[in-house]
Formats: C-alpha cells, structure tokens, sequence
C-alpha cells in the first residue's frame, strides 16, 4: 500500500512541478491575492479526479480515441491563444499591487470558471494526468493508494505555491513587475499551443 502511494506521490510530483498553464495561472492568481486558494484548491480537486479517472480506466478509452484526442487538442490550442492574448492585453496597461490592494479583482465564481477552463482545456492535462499517471497507477497493486498519493502531491504543490505567492505579494507593487508576469504567462500559452499545432 505504502509503495503504491509514494509512486503515485512522486510520479505526480515530477509532472505537476514542470512549469506550465496551470502553474502559470495560479502563480498569477496568488501574486494578485485573487481567489488564489479556492483556484489551489480546484487544481487539487481536479486533479485527483482525472487521476482517478485515469487510473480506474478513462487512460484506455483516450487511448484508443484519437478523434477526441484531436478535439481536446485544437480546443486547448483555441483556449491558449486566447488566454495569451489576455494576458498580453494586460501587459499593455499599468498595473500595480500595493499592500493590502488587488488589480482588477474579478468575482470567485469568474476566477474558478477561468481556473476550470485552464485545467480542463489544456490537452496536456488528460494527456500527462490521465494517460501518463493513470496508466502508470493501474498497474499498481494498491491503484487506491497510488491515486491518493497523486492527490497528495498536487495538494502538497498547489498549496506551496498559493501561499508562497501571495507572501510575496506585498513587495510586488511596480507595475513593471506586472508586465513582465503577463508577458510570461503569454508567452507560455503561445508556446504551449504552438506545441500543440505541432502535434506535440
């Protein structure tokens, strides 16, 4: 049991941790003091279904399925332009965070939604989190333990990096600081769905 756990721990640990959509979107929430823990904790959320999923058999149904891989493939790319556009929009106008202050504060319902379309269109997710971990955790012995230990991970990831960020707040207040996150985050969704045209 205890093995079963600590692969799915580590294995979950060594995909979650790369940057990515994701990350870049709760980094971003948490720098803003915006929702930044009820987004940490729909990451977490999800991702321990789809692991789940993933491992109690959705892996073998993307698998032999290229047509819905394809669509969860040009959605994500669509979602990412998009996503990047924003974020470059953002870029071009002044911002700045002072202590105890938020930047364009939107509604939790409005953040969670977006948190949701960051998670749940990004092809990578069903692609590493249900293929990739959940293949490997239905060879388990115990796949129960390997899909908390997966949970735990992300848990353990999700939260670090909310509070993490949102420590850091108070001394992000150059509106420079701000273009240059949201030049990042553009940046990464590009590149992500660059990726994803290639076929990668």
């Amino acid at each position: 049991m205890w093995q079963s756990y600590l692969n799915g721990l580590l294995v979950a640990a060594g995909l979650i941790m790369a940057i990515g959509t994701q990350n870049a979107f709760v980094l971003a929430q948490s720098l803003r003091r915006e929702h930044h823990l009820p987004v940490a904790m729909l990451c977490v959320v999800c991702d321990a279904i789809l692991v789940a999923a993933g491992v109690f058999g959705l892996a073998n149904v993307l698998a032999q399925n290229p047509t819905l891989l394809a669509v969860a493939r040009w959605g994500g790319v669509v979602f990412l332009a998009w996503y990047g556009l924003q974020a470059l929009r953002r870029a071009c106008t002044a911002q700045s965070l002072g202590h105890g202050e938020t930047v364009g504060l939107r509604s939790r319902r409005a953040v969670l939604l977006s948190a949701l379309a960051v998670t749940l269109l990004n092809p990578h997710v069903y692609l590493d989190t249900v293929l990739l971990i959940g293949s490997l955790g239905a060879q388990q012995t115990e796949p129960g333990a390997y899909v908390v230990g997966a949970a735990s991970a992300s848990l353990l990831w999700f939260s670090t990096l909310a509070l993490g960020a949102a420590w850091l707040a108070p001394w992000l207040a150059r509106p420079a600081t701000w273009r240059l996150l949201d030049i990042m985050v553009a940046v990464m969704m590009f590149a992500v769905a660059a990726q994803l045209i290639r076929g990668g």
